[in-house]
């Protein structure tokens, strides 16, 4: 007979386990800091974006921009996309920077299209020609954008803006928006339209404090905003007269992520709570204790930790998860949410997959025996020009030319439908054709573990020993991939 409470820690699916890219020890971390925005807190994506994209829309009218009938598309843009300011392009790179796929406002640009704008130029971290789409907060940016890039090119906006001004021209509306407040005002006013709710965090977090680690919120919400969200997500998980201030020893809002792991920026402490009435920090923090502002230094000397007993999760790949890697040599943890749906798409897509893969086999080795045929035949053009042994192999080398045709006839479906899992624009997130897409790239290359939300930690428990798969290389035996793998169980 199943155990019950044994029942509740097994990993309902692989789309809520924890993949690793360096193995870590979970019980050899000390404290671990969370962000809370999309972290936390998972908001209602097409929610919050629809109600961005409509602030946006109201400042960009004011400025007398054709948007009135503009709508949201809530399908055309995903996460690890790049904005292209220069030639208004959305692209998709793989981990390399070479450009797989892209589109021109919204219109999606042709193969040819798209070689001839890009097959000498590599998409590079830190050009500021290249805007990249690290985090949720970024669809409706980017949608408004794509959208206004065509009515630029209609000649509805006028000659006197290009590209890379329109996109300064809408992220500053969106800035305000969010400098304003009116963005999180509507949260506050009706948060269940705005907040999935997922009582597994609390567990998790809870778990986590009982098993004697430090747990530090870093958010660079304000106070008020911080204090309103956590009580609706958590308090109702909690005994009766409990706070979910009680679940953290310290607490740490406008943190000026990521200048708060680089800089020392000075503390403020939280007196009053109610009120939002600040003193300035002399010396060290306190457990406990509610700040603002502060910095990474800070958490440290605290508790008199070094950076590998430091576990930072946050769901944006630079502020979060690169910064505090680089810098501070904390482990990291990213959220990405949208790796549920991947996991799932890959899943029903698996026999498939496996056909597509046979079939591929077969094609590169009719292709294999085509070149050596075609080879053939060049050695005996050379030597003597040909006569019947010529056109025994001419003939050999058309029949296997059709059989690959008709395999292409046959992969050419399949393919296709392997490109549109999850996003039929851009398909997975973490895939670029058959690579790594830019996005997996840095998570790959900043992120110890990454899950698709913090609950995840439930299933791996506080004393986890994640190990990382093993690493394969072209050359490896194909069953060199069958190994340990790195998801928690």
């Amino acid at each position: 007979m199943t155990d019950p409470r044994l029942q509740e820690l097994a990993c309902p699916g692989r789309e809520r386990g924890i993949f690793t890219n360096r193995t870590l020890n979970l019980r050899s971390i000390r404290a671990i800091g969370y962000d809370m925005d999309y972290t936390l807190i998972h908001y209602n994506t097409d929610a919050w974006e629809r109600q961005a994209y409509e602030f946006m829309k109201g400042k960009l009218a004011a400025q007398g921009l054709p948007v009135a009938d503009l709508e949201y598309l809530a399908d055309f843009i995903t996460r690890g996309l790049v904005i292209d300011v220069e030639r208004g392009n959305i692209v998709k790179a793989n981990r390399f920077g070479y450009v797989k796929q892209a589109s021109h406002g919204t219109r999606m640009l042709s193969f040819e299209e798209q070689r001839s704008l890009y097959s000498r130029t590599l998409i590079e971290f830190g050009r500021p020609r290249y805007v990249f789409l690290n985090t949720l907060f970024s669809l409706s940016e980017a949608c408004m954008f794509a959208q206004l890039v065509d009515r630029l090119d209609e000649g509805r906006i006028g000659s006197a803006i290009g590209y890379e001004e329109l996109h300064r021209v809408v992220h500053r509306a969106l800035d305000e928006s969010h400098a304003e407040g009116v963005l999180k005002s509507e949260i506050l006013a009706n948060p269940d339209a705005y907040i999935e709710h997922d009582p597994g965090t609390t567990r998790a977090l809870l778990d986590q404090k009982l098993a004697g680690r430090k747990l530090v919120l870093i958010t660079n919400s304000d106070w008020e905003y911080t204090r309103r969200v956590m009580a609706h997500e958590f308090d109702r998980q909690l005994p009766e007269g409990e706070s979910w201030l009680e679940l953290f020893d310290l607490v740490m809002v406008s943190s000026r992520k990521p200048s708060f792991f680089n800089n020392p920026n000075p503390a403020f402490e939280v007196v009053r709570r109610d009120e939002g009435l600040l003193k300035p920090v002399i010396g060290g923090l306190s457990e406990g204790k509610v700040y603002v502002g502060g910095n990474a230094r800070l958490v440290e000397e605290l508790w008199d930790l070094g950076g590998e007993q430091i576990l930072y999760v946050g769901d944006h790949i630079y502020s979060d998860v690169e910064v505090s890697k680089n810098l501070l040599r904390w482990r990291t943890a990213l959220v990405l949410r949208e790796l549920e749906g991947e996991v799932e798409s890959l899943t029903e897509f698996s026999e498939r997959q496996r056909e597509l893969a046979r079939l591929m086999k077969r094609k590169e080795e009719l292709e294999l025996a085509h070149n050596r045929v075609r080879l053939i035949v060049q050695r005996i053009q050379a030597r003597d020009g040909g006569g019947g042994e010529l056109k025994k192999y001419q003939r050999r080398n058309s029949q296997l030319w059709e059989k690959i045709s008709e395999l292409d006839r046959k992969i050419g479906p399949l393919a296709q439908s392997a490109g549109e899992l999850l996003n039929r624009h851009w398909g997975l997130v973490m895939r670029a054709g058959n690579d790594k897409s830019l996005l997996a790239r840095q998570v790959e290359n900043f992120a110890d573990i990454y899950m698709s939300r913090v609950s995840n930690f439930i299933y791996a428990t506080p004393f986890g020993y994640l190990r990382s798969q093993r690493s394969t290389l072209p050359h490896d035996h194909e069953d060199a991939s069958l190994s340990e793998t790195g998801e928690s169980n």
